[in-house]
């Protein structure tokens, strides 16, 4: 895999410095049920509200489904499509609207659909995967196709499979590949004690 770890203004976890989503997949390398299964399980046992566990995925495996898989890829942006026809693996992320013990609605399901999902992106790291997390989907066409509850939110398509080589993507994606990676600044986002007020680092 082509390694791009993050340049940190303070140490973190090697794995998740060495977390990215590249778009360079193989197409012809299946991902294992084993592998599938794992990334599956460190999402579940992602922190939730009440541990609610308010996230639900869909999967389509190419090797297995080729037809459900291609349909999900047609919801995708056609930007996306481009170098996700590669990606043995599809995932939907969806969120739950209400808690399962009392049947009220969750605000935070989305928050912690979307703390789900980093396990498993973090997970596919330590594998040796590709995980790469998509906002361009067309939400109404996967619940139509896929028959998702109405009240249920389609938050992010997920395409997981091997490192590929770079030039199985076009060349404006492949300078995308290449380029450094980069992050605002804490002090852009983190306040200490009142809003706008600086983090004293030292």
């Amino acid at each position: 895999m082509f390694e791009k770890p993050a340049v940190t203004q303070s140490p973190i976890a090697e794995l998740i410095a060495r977390r990215w989503s590249p778009r360079a997949i193989d197409p012809n390398q299946p991902v294992s049920r084993v592998h599938l299964l794992a990334l599956l399980e460190a999402a579940r046992w992602a922190p939730s509200c009440f541990g609610d566990q308010p996230w639900r995925y869909l999967v389509w495996d190419r090797f297995r489904d080729p037809s459900g898989w291609q349909q999900a890829l047609e919801c995708l942006a056609e930007g996306n499509q481009v170098w996700v026809k590669n990606a043995p693996v599809l995932l939907l992320a969806v969120a739950a609207p209400n808690f399962s013990h009392n049947d009220q609605p969750n605000r935070w399901a989305q928050y912690d659909t979307g703390a789900a999902s980093e396990n498993l992106c973090l997970q596919a790291t330590a594998l040796g995967l590709v995980a790469h997390q998509m906002g361009g989907f067309d939400p109404d066409q996967a619940r139509a196709r896929f028959n998702i509850p109405t009240d249920h939110a389609c938050m992010a398509m997920i395409a997981v499979g091997h490192p590929g080589a770079m030039d199985t993507l076009p060349e404006a994606l492949r300078t995308k590949e290449q380029a450094p990676r980069e992050r605002k600044p804490l002090d852009r986002f983190v306040f200490e004690g009142s809003w706008g007020e600086g983090l004293e680092t030292v």
